[in-house]
């Protein structure tokens, strides 16, 4: 057949100008037209199997006329499990095979005819009027399916079998054959539309999926979604209307008019409309999503508050709730110290504490807890269990993240999640606005019942160890009525030489700081003070808190000079650590400075480290004690003839006291750093030297050295 490029009559033109003018109406001035063929009778039609169905007979049909040239290629094609799928619908396919038969027909017959797109679509509106929106999309995607797979079948297999070549040659199918390159343009913007038929489809079932006691469709973006669906079914079955209409031209016409590329403009109009109908439902869709998921939070974050404010048998109620778990679901359980998965009833009834923290929790909290947990538990004759909560935004999560998560759970000792993705944001929320947890570590303790009984037993360890078991309010209280402010207390632990410098009744100087000319001088006339006085000196330096790198090289050159005892790194971060405990540990009880001597002389020590100049504190025994700044304390070292007779006189430390009160001081300025933390910070400090009310500042630090 010759090719010859003829323009349409002026009677085939009109209809695809009013489709065309069509198009571009306002989808608005037709809700009322659209919505009076609206009269739902709560018919209930599984639509998710027969999608499915239609779903893999467009994707074996998709037009692509190469595909159709190349018999081999159906190779290819994966074949279809009939079987499953209508068992899927089965006792359903009766009573939908009229309508959908009626469907085809109504389709067939009115695009054959090169009838009126719009009015074709308002009729199979009002044929489905009793259905819902879905199932108006649905079924009649499921009549154009049968439709087309029936034209494609024949188109497919009328190269190699003879009765799909007869029916072919009576369709004048095989001049699409012929000429399928002429016809590309038509069959991809048929392609791109189906396409989009599809993704609108599924996101209106999506939504008739999405679970009503979580969001009502009276309810903002659902009502939003709920009000826009019958344009967006109105264009899907449009589109199909559209899609036949193109199919039925190339049945029976010449190839004449097929040739025309006004056709596959017009798909690819209603492609371009239809894609953009479906990014505006998808957005809907993923705010409705949204919405569904902070009400499902805000529900298991009350749910969260109402267990631990009820009384339980057993802690395990508690325990499911944080981590998610079930006993029946060993692939979500707890990691045990061994790495080994376990169920949560080797936890029932035991004390537990939850290790708090995010993915940079330092590995001197965990081997100071490793110590106390491992090494100490067992021999001080208590008995809880340690689990980690890691408090991470998996929304961003990545590899980095996944091996530093199991890098810190490979040397953890105790209980840990199996993945931080089981731990829920309602979890999350509940551990920051109850527990105050931000950044810094944690320990929150439940007793056997899994009621709370200290929102952070970190201080309690950090102070005493597995002293303060079982963790809680009183037993902090009890031990602090137990304690003042001595060395055993400031160091305890820390220098084991200790107990041995005590008995020889030396005096016993701890001292910080980070400049090294101060230190080299302060130690040099301080032991030149004690040699002329021929009393026992010992100076252990305790560097600064948060300068680890610093006083690393610092702590290196007093080693190496011999200036006096220097404290390793982890020990240094421990002493600090136990006086911020302290501090915050005397807070959360309500201790003022002017009467508890404790915290007074803690939060002096703390001041001191927050300025730039070194501080020294003396000791002898267990009740002399004698403190000062760097400056103050060099100078009256440096000036020991001055005081010397008082010390002859009244002892080193008595003397010592009486000289620093006589040095009056112009101007001075005492910084108190402390980490944000939960328990509280004290609303009034006092500043250790001259005892006016300290002015509050914030500071924002990213690193800590």
């Amino acid at each position: 057949m010759a090719t010859t490029n003829v323009h349409p009559s002026k009677s085939q033109q009109q209809p695809r100008r009013e489709r065309r003018m069509f198009s571009v109406s306002d989808d608005n001035a037709m809700m009322k037209q659209i919505q009076s063929t609206h009269a739902p009778d709560d018919r209930e039609v599984d639509v998710k199997p027969i999608l499915q169905i239609i779903e893999n007979v467009l994707r074996h049909v998709t037009p692509n006329i190469d595909r159709a040239l190349n018999a081999a290629d159906q190779g290819h094609i994966d074949s279809f499990d009939d079987r499953a799928s209508l068992a899927a619908i089965d006792g359903m396919l009766d009573a939908l095979a009229s309508i959908v038969h009626k469907i085809s027909c109504e389709i067939s017959c009115k695009c054959s005819g090169g009838g009126d797109a719009h009015a074709t679509t308002m009729a199979l509106l009002n044929m489905l009027s009793s259905y819902s929106w879905d199932a108006k999309v649905v079924l009649t995607l499921a009549a154009f399916s049968v439709n087309v797979g029936e034209f494609w079948l024949i188109v497919q297999l009328c190269t190699t079998n003879s009765l799909a070549k007869s029916v072919a040659l009576l369709k004048q199918l095989p001049d699409i054959l012929e000429h399928s390159h002429t016809l590309k343009p038509q069959f991809d913007a048929l392609n791109n539309l189906i396409k989009a038929m599809m993704a609108v489809t599924k996101c209106i079932v999506e939504f008739t999926e999405l679970p009503s006691q979580y969001i009502a469709s009276n309810v903002s973006p659902m009502s939003i979604a709920m009000a826009h669906i019958p344009t967006a079914a109105y264009w899907t079955m449009r589109s199909v209307v559209a899609c036949a209409s193109q199919i039925a031209s190339l049945v029976g016409l010449k190839h004449e008019y097929i040739t025309s590329t006004s056709e596959a403009w017009e798909l690819s109009s209603l492609a371009h409309k239809v894609s953009n109908i479906h990014d505006h439902l998808q957005k809907l869709l993923r705010q409705c999503y949204q919405h569904i998921d902070e009400k499902k939070q805000t529900e298991a974050y009350e749910g969260l508050v109402q267990s631990f404010g009820t009384p339980q048998l057993d802690n395990l109620r508690i325990l499911i709730k944080l981590f998610s778990l079930s006993k029946e679901d060993p692939q979500n359980a707890l990691l045990g110290p061994d790495k080994t998965k376990v169920h949560m009833d080797v936890l029932r009834r035991k004390h537990v504490l939850l290790l708090v923290s995010d993915l940079d929790i330092s590995q001197d909290e965990i081997q100071v807890l490793e110590v106390l947990y491992k090494y100490e538990r067992a021999s001080s004759g208590v008995n809880y269990e340690i689990i980690w909560l890691p408090i991470v935004d998996i929304s961003t999560w990545n590899d980095g993240q996944q091996q530093k998560f199991l890098n810190l759970q490979s040397i953890m000792p105790w209980y840990t999640v199996h993945h931080p993705s089981i731990i829920e944001p309602a979890v999350i929320k509940y551990t920051k606005d109850v527990w105050r947890f931000v950044k810094k570590t944690i320990v929150v303790t439940l007793d056997p019942q899994g009621k709370v009984t200290c929102p952070n037993a970190l201080n309690m360890l950090w102070i005493w160890g597995n002293a303060a078991f079982p963790f809680n309010t009183e037993k902090e209280e009890s031990l602090w009525k137990t304690e003042a402010w001595t060395i055993e207390l400031l160091v305890d632990g820390l220098e084991a030489n200790l107990q041995i410098w005590m008995k020889q009744q030396k005096v016993i100087c701890v001292y910080g700081g980070e400049e090294l000319e101060w230190i080299e001088s302060f130690t040099s006339a301080t032991k030149k003070v004690a040699q002329a006085l021929g009393i026992g000196l010992e100076m252990a330096y305790v560097g600064k808190n948060n300068a680890r790198e610093r006083v690393r090289k610092i702590s290196g050159l007093i080693n190496e000079k011999q200036l006096s005892h220097a404290w390793p790194d982890g020990t240094i971060w421990f002493f600090w650590n136990r006086l911020e405990s302290m501090l915050f540990s005397k807070t959360r009880h309500g201790k003022t400075d002017e009467i508890d001597v404790i915290k007074q002389e803690v939060m002096t020590l703390l001041g001191y480290d927050g300025s730039e100049h070194g501080w020294a504190v003396f000791f002898l025994g267990s009740i002399e004690m004698v403190r000062a700044k760097g400056d103050k304390a060099l100078s009256s070292m440096q000036s020991f003839e001055n005081w010397e007779y008082l010390a002859r006189e009244m002892g080193f430390i008595p003397a010592l006291r009486k000289h620093l009160e006589g040095i009056a001081e112009d101007h001075h300025c005492t910084r108190l750093i402390l980490p944000g933390i939960s328990g509280g910070i004290a609303e009034r400090v006092v500043c250790a030297e001259c005892g006016r009310p300290m002015e509050m500042y914030f500071m924002y630090r990213c690193c800590v050295d």
